[in-house]
C-alpha cells in the first residue's frame, strides 16, 4: 500500500503514483509552480549531450553547455522532477565551503592548487549570484554571509584554529574573521556564545525557487527535460577490436524505463541517488540530513536573535548543524544524525525519522531559549547527500568513455554543483580554462567498503561525532576520538 504525505510530512508515495511534490519539504511547498512534470522520454532518440539527473549539478552544467555552444543536442533525464532530490530540500546555503580543508587539499595536491580551488568557490557565491539576476530567478538571494559560533571553550579554539589556518594559506579578515562574544551576539544571539568565525563567502537563498527557475533558464535556451524517466543503467561508449564488422560505437548509451538516449557524452549528475545506479553502490554512501522549519516568527524575536542580513548559522560541533532565515522570517534549520542505511538504500520512508527531528527541535530551543514555549513547526523533511569515502568532491569528463560526472559534495553543494557545472561545459566543450585545472579534476575517490563494513563504519561515525560533542562539554577538552576518525577520512 503507498503512502501520501501530509503537507508537512515530507514523505512520498511507495507505488509508483505520482509524489505529492510539495510534501517533499518546505521549499518545494512554497514555490509558485504547480510542480506538474514535464513530458517523459517516449521512446529512443539521439542527442549530443545526456545529462542525468536534474538538480543543481545537471541543471548548471545544462545552462552553461548550451550558453556556450546554443547548437548542441542537449537532454536532460529525471526520474522524477526538477528539485526532486538535495537541490529542492537543502539548507539554502549558497556558500564556498568545500569538505576538504586548504591544508588538507595542499597536503594532497599542492599550496597553490589548495588556494585556487577555495578562491574559486568563493568566485562561485557571486556568479550564482550574477546568473539568478540575469535570468530573473527570484530565490530571496541575500549574501550575508555565515557565523559560526563557539559556545564552548573547545569550539572557541577551534575558531582560533581556523583563522590560523586561514592566514597562513593567505586568507585575509576579508574572507574569514575572529569575533568576539559581543559582536557575534550582534549577529547571531543564540545562548551562551563565547565567539564566532564570520565569512561574507556564503547567499541564503530558497533552494526550489533556484532549481525550479534554472530548470526554465536552462528550457530557455533550448534544453529538453525529460521528467517521470527513470535511468536504468548508463552504458559508456566502447570501441570494440579492429576487424569487427559492427566497427566502433561512438555513442554512449542512457537506458530508461521510458526508452534509450544516445549521446556522445553522457553526464551523471546523480548525487546522493548514484548507488541506485547498477555497479555504482559504493561509489558514494548516501547519509540522510535532516530538516524542519518554523511558522514565520514575530519582529520581537528577530529584534533580540538578529541575523539582520540573513546570516546563515552553525556552530563548531562535530556534528554539523544549519540554519537561515528565510525571507518570510522562518527559521530553517538542520543536521546530521539520521542513520546510514544497510545496502546504500534510498527510499522515500528515510526522509523523516522522528527521533532526529525532535532533537533538532531541542538543539533549535537550546540554542534560542526566546523561541515560544507553543512554536508551531510547519515542516519536517530530509534526503539524501552523497560521501565519497575520501570526503573529497570531484569533476571530470573521461575522454575514452565519453562520460563526464560530478558530486560527492558531502551536504555542502549548492555552491560546489554551480562549480562543476561550469566545469564540465569546459570540459565537454574542449575549453582550456582556469577551471579545468583546478585539483578536484579528474580526482577518483576510492569506493566505500562492501556491506556489513560500510553500514558498521558509516554509522559508527555518526555515533563518534555525537559522542565527541558531548564528551567535549563534559571534559572541556577537545575529542581525541574525533580526531581521530578525521584523520581516517582525510581531513
Amino acid at each position: 500500500m503507498g503512502y501520501r504525505a501530509t503537507p508537512n510530512d515530507g514523505a512520498t508515495p511507495n507505488d509508483g503514483a505520482t509524489p505529492d511534490y510539495r510534501a517533499l519539504s518546505h521549499w518545494m511547498s512554497s514555490v509558485d509552480d504547480d510542480l506538474t512534470p514535464r513530458p517523459a522520454l517516449d521512446g529512443d532518440t539521439d542527442v549530443d549531450v545526456c545529462v542525468v539527473g536534474a538538480g543543481y549539478t545537471g541543471l548548471w552544467t545544462a545552462y552553461y553547455l548550451a550558453r556556450a555552444r546554443p547548437t548542441l543536442r542537449i537532454a536532460v533525464v529525471e526520474a522524477e522532477i526538477a528539485g526532486y532530490g538535495a537541490s529542492g530540500r537543502n539548507g539554502g546555503w549558497c556558500s564556498a565551503l568545500f569538505p576538504q580543508s586548504v591544508s588538507a587539499l595542499a597536503r594532497r595536491h599542492g599550496r597553490a592548487a589548495a588556494v585556487a580551488l577555495y578562491r574559486a568557490m568563493q568566485a562561485t557565491v557571486d556568479e550564482v549570484g550574477a546568473v539568478t539576476a540575469a535570468e530573473g530567478i527570484d530565490c530571496d538571494f541575500a549574501k550575508g554571509g555565515t557565523i559560526t559560533m563557539a559556545r564552548t571553550p573547545v569550539q572557541l579554539e577551534r575558531a582560533r584554529l581556523d583563522i590560523q589556518e586561514a592566514r597562513e594559506y593567505g586568507f585575509t579578515e576579508d574572507d574569514l574573521r575572529l569575533l568576539d562574544a559581543e559582536e557575534a551576539a550582534r549577529r547571531c544571539g543564540a545562548a551562551g556564545v563565547l565567539g564566532a568565525t564570520y565569512t561574507p563567502h556564503c547567499a541564503a537563498i530558497h533552494p526550489a525557487k533556484l532549481v525550479r527557475g534554472l530548470a526554465r533558464a536552462v528550457e530557455r535556451r533550448g534544453v529538453t527535460i525529460y521528467e517521470r524517466t527513470r535511468v536504468q543503467e548508463i552504458r559508456p561508449r566502447t570501441t570494440v577490436r579492429q576487424g569487427d564488422p559492427t566497427g566502433t560505437h561512438p555513442n554512449g548509451t542512457v537506458v530508461t524505463d521510458r526508452g534509450t538516449v544516445r549521446a556522445a557524452t553522457v553526464v551523471r549528475a546523480t548525487e546522493g541517488y548514484t548507488p541506485t545506479l547498477p555497479s555504482m553502490r559504493r561509489v558514494v554512501a548516501p547519509v540522510y540530513s535532516l530538516m524542519l522549519s518554523t511558522a514565520p516568527l514575530p519582529a520581537s524575536f528577530w529584534a533580540e536573535v538578529g541575523l539582520a542580513r540573513r546570516e546563515t548559522f552553525t556552530d563548531h560541533r562535530h556534528l554539523i548543524i544549519y540554519g537561515q532565515r528565510t525571507a518570510d522570517d522562518r527559521l530553517a534549520f538542520g543536521g546530521r544524525g539520521a542513520p546510514y542505511h544497510f545496502r546504500s538504500a534510498v527510499r522515500p520512508e528515510f526522509d523523516r525519522d522522528a527521533a532526529v527531528h525532535a532533537a533538532l527541535r531541542e538543539t533549535l530551543a537550546e540554542l534560542f531559549p526566546s523561541l515560544p514555549d507553543d512554536l508551531e513547526i510547519t515542516h519536517h523533511w530530509g534526503g539524501p547527500l552523497g560521501v565519497p569515502r575520501d570526503w573529497h568532491p570531484s569533476v571530470g569528463l573521461d575522454q575514452r568513455t565519453g562520460v563526464g560526472w560530478a558530486g560527492g559534495y558531502v551536504g555542502d553543494g549548492v555552491g560546489t554543483a554551480n562549480l562543476a557545472g561550469r566545469t564540465l561545459a569546459d570540459l565537454i566543450a574542449g575549453a582550456d580554462s582556469e577551471l579545468v585545472r583546478l585539483p578536484w579534476v579528474g580526482h577518483r575517490s576510492p569506493r566505500w567498503e562492501p556491506e556489513p563494513l560500510r553500514w558498521l563504519g558509516v554509522n559508527a561515525g555518526l555515533r563518534v561525532m555525537t559522542a565527541a560533542d558531548a564528551e567535549e562539554a563534559r571534559t572541556g577538552r577537545p575529542s581525541r576520538r574525533a580526531a581521530l576518525f578525521s584523520r581516517l577520512l582525510g581531513g
